[in-house]
């Protein structure tokens, strides 16, 4: 598995022989150090190696951007050189970055609904890797936020899905604020349009669920935090459970109420 490598946390410390093994995308990143540090236009032509050498320009030239921008760009240039037929080498290819350059295809496929593309993207929201997972959200983000309403309604079933790992992308997709992402404002302002998502998922098991449950209520509270103490206080008299109290208090840390 992806993960059982304990990884480098710091840049400095990675190796030339794993930096070459992560740029030919043989070897899955273990960190977010080992993954910022990738080569993305070496990785590119290695995994894709018929792409024209003007996409991998491209993508040579935005070496010193963000790496969400560098992840959508790529995402665009994989669509354009692959279309949608290429999708399956990438998504299921060793190297935990091109499975993300996968989510940006699929979110970035113009003319898919939301609920094509919440099918073609299941997988990589449930990956082995915990960056796929995250990239997969991301991916996907800026459609959920076009149209609330149908977002919550198509993600209902994930949040009741017997994998942690789609459960908590029904949560951490729909954060009214999120990490590396932009505001979703009809959730910060109106966030019990979302509780079809947040009430199954009130006494989660899953300690990985919890937390994006309750940075979710988190991050509704700086908007609302009289509705998010409300709604703690509720669901701690419902479920009083020791799930249910921990995500309680990590969305009550900043606002009175918390601990």
């Amino acid at each position: 598995m992806d993960e059982v490598r304990k990884g480098v946390s710091r840049r400095a410390d990675i190796s030339p022989e794993l930096l070459a093994q992560l740029n030919a995308g043989t070897t899955a990143s273990a960190t977010l150090a080992e993954g910022l540090a990738i080569d993305f236009a070496a990785l590119l032509v290695a995994a894709v190696p018929d792409v024209p050498a003007d996409l991998v320009a491209v993508v040579r030239e935005m070496a010193s951007e963000g790496v969400t921008r560098r992840m959508d760009a790529v995402g665009e240039v994989l669509l354009r050189h692959l279309t949608l037929d290429g999708l399956p080498a990438i998504a299921e290819h060793p190297s935990d970055t091109v499975r993300g350059w996968a989510c940006y295809v699929i979110g970035r496929a113009p003319k898919l609904k939301l609920n094509t593309k919440l099918t073609l993207i299941r997988p990589l929201a449930d990956d082995r890797h915990f960056g796929v997972r995250e990239w997969a959200w991301m991916a996907i983000r800026p459609h959920l936020a076009k149209n609330v309403g149908h977002a919550v309604k198509a993600l209902e079933p994930w949040a009741r899905d017997p994998s942690p790992n789609v459960r908590r992308f029904a949560s951490e997709a729909t954060r009214p604020r999120g990490v590396w992402c932009a505001h979703i404002e009809a959730l910060k302002q109106n966030p019990e349009l979302a509780l079809p998502l947040l009430e199954p998922l009130k006494a989660d098991p899953a300690k990985y669920v919890q937390d994006s449950v309750g940075n979710w209520l988190n991050d509704a509270a700086k908007s609302q935090p009289a509705w998010v103490k409300a709604l703690c206080a509720r669901w701690q008299g419902e479920s009083p459970t020791d799930a249910t109290a921990r995500i309680s208090q990590r969305a009550l840390r900043n606002v009175g109420g918390g601990k």
